[in-house]
């Protein structure tokens, strides 16, 4: 069992990005494998970074927005990157959302991203239900409203039916929107009982929205994990999936692109352990407010470049 209940960290998390890397740290062993070069340089913008690489995978959540906010600057900042011909790709783990209405999003934020330029991890997760478990049904943790019709898989409403918990075979992942402590520790009973796989479309453990951090489906994950052992599969950033898709999207070798994100454990480790160049960005998301240098220290996990905002 964990030392700490879900309830507590939880509540730690909503608000304290220092605990947010702490459990980070802690889940670390099953994260990707990378090497990170000697040391940072600190630029001002992306545009200095792109004297040094032809594209961009890009994050959006602390770095192109927050919440439903667009960063000032960000949208004449891509306008400038394609005006100088370099090739973006946004690779979100926004689970909750289909890639069409990711797009529509982008769009209201004055973004002008093509349907080819955004990689979800909900995306890359559908596409192996059907070699995870053929044929399978599963119970589908989502958020209000899912009609699941971009899934072409058999998908039950798991937060409406929690007896899909046991019934299925297997669980997917995608939001915490309706997720609730009682609901984890049912799951926790109905996986010990009868272990199914579980795929985590959205590895992140916090998000940075306007009112602070949001908790998100990996901390949940891996707090299941911390209790019973199932064959678990995660999609998203720092995992090499999502980053095999956005690469392919950009038509770029990885060793010519730079991830840019504003956290160091999903994509910088990620971008690292893909083969790209890394982009920390420091003042919208996780380590809004904060000096980055001691978590960087603390980790291990050196960025190519440092900026304050894209």
């Amino acid at each position: 069992m964990s030392d700490v209940s879900l309830e507590a960290k939880a509540g730690d998390l909503l608000s304290d990005a220092p605990s947010a890397f702490a459990r980070y740290e802690a889940i670390r062993p099953r994260l990707p494998k990378a090497r990170f070069p000697a040391q940072s340089l600190h630029l001002p913008s992306l545009d200095a970074v792109a004297d040094h690489v032809d594209g961009f995978l890009l994050d959006a959540f602390g770095v192109l927005n927050v919440g439903e906010t667009a960063i000032p600057g960000a949208v004449q900042r891509l306008q400038s990157l394609r005006a100088r011909g370099k090739r973006l790709s946004v690779l979100t783990n926004a689970a909750s959302y289909t890639r069409a209405q990711l797009l529509a999003k982008y769009h209201r934020l004055g973004f002008d991203f093509t349907a080819d330029e955004v990689v979800a991890s909900r995306d890359v997760a559908v596409a192996q239900l059907q070699t995870i478990a053929p044929g399978a049904t599963w119970a589908a943790i989502s958020a209000a409203g899912d009609s699941f019709a971009d899934i072409p898989a058999r998908l039950v409403d798991a937060v409406a039916d929690p007896a899909a918990l046991r019934t299925a075979d297997g669980v997917l992942f995608l939001s915490t929107a309706r997720w609730t402590p009682a609901l984890q520790s049912d799951l926790i009973d109905a996986l010990s009982q009868r272990p199914r796989p579980l795929v985590i479309a959205n590895p992140d453990l916090v998000a940075p929205r306007e009112g602070g951090l949001t908790i998100e489906p990996g901390l949940f994950g891996h707090d299941l994990l911390d209790q019973v052992a199932v064959p678990t599969h995660w999609f998203g950033k720092p995992f090499p999936e999502a980053f095999a898709e956005g690469i392919a999207r950009t038509g770029l070798p990885p060793d010519r692109l730079a991830m840019v994100g504003d956290t160091l454990h999903t994509d910088v480790l990620g971008g690292a352990a893909a083969g790209c160049r890394s982009v920390l960005v420091t003042d919208h998301g996780l380590f809004a407010g904060l000096d980055v240098r001691p978590f960087i220290e603390a980790s291990g996990m050196i960025p190519d470049f440092i900026l304050g905002s894209i």
